[in-house]
């Protein structure tokens, strides 16, 4: 028998786990996602989140980060500098390109804030269910029924 390894279904969808959202968005995603640049997504409690970022090499200016309908957009754009073309590299490790990685999140979730620290892009999430969605106890009331 198959088994389907659903793991990287869940990297990119944060706050919410509907099998079948993450089913048809794959579905609907036939390229693959870029793996630059590398990324942890934590969960800190049942509705607190933490994306980690290795952006080794960018600073904040070249950073932006924008969130639209529960889609997160980092990007990260290096400004063309003419010494590059003078560096001769025997070994060149650290990738200083262009990026943009998306992330599809719950209803729900906001964007705490975004700090940016050792080369590592840290981005707090948080999930707040109004009220009114929240499930909520109905008390069953115990009396006498009438009887014939």
């Amino acid at each position: 028998m198959r088994t389907i390894d659903l793991t990287p279904l869940h990297r990119s969808f944060i706050g919410f786990d509907h099998l079948s959202s993450l089913m048809e968005a794959a579905q609907r995603n036939g390229e693959k996602q870029p793996s630059y640049p590398p990324y942890n997504i934590e969960a800190l409690d049942n509705d607190r989140y933490q994306i980690t970022m290795a952006v080794a090499g960018f600073n904040d200016a070249e950073l932006s980060i924008e969130s639209e309908n529960n889609t997160l957009l980092v990007k990260g754009e290096k400004a063309a500098s003419d010494n590059t073309a003078q560096r001769q590299f025997i070994h060149q490790g650290i990738a200083e390109r262009n990026f943009e990685r998306k992330f599809q999140l719950g209803d729900h979730v906001r964007i705490l804030g975004a700090e940016l620290d050792n080369g590592l892009l840290i981005i707090d999430l948080q999930r707040e269910v109004p009220e009114a969605l929240k499930p909520r106890k109905i008390a069953i009331n115990t009396g006498n029924l009438l009887q014939d």
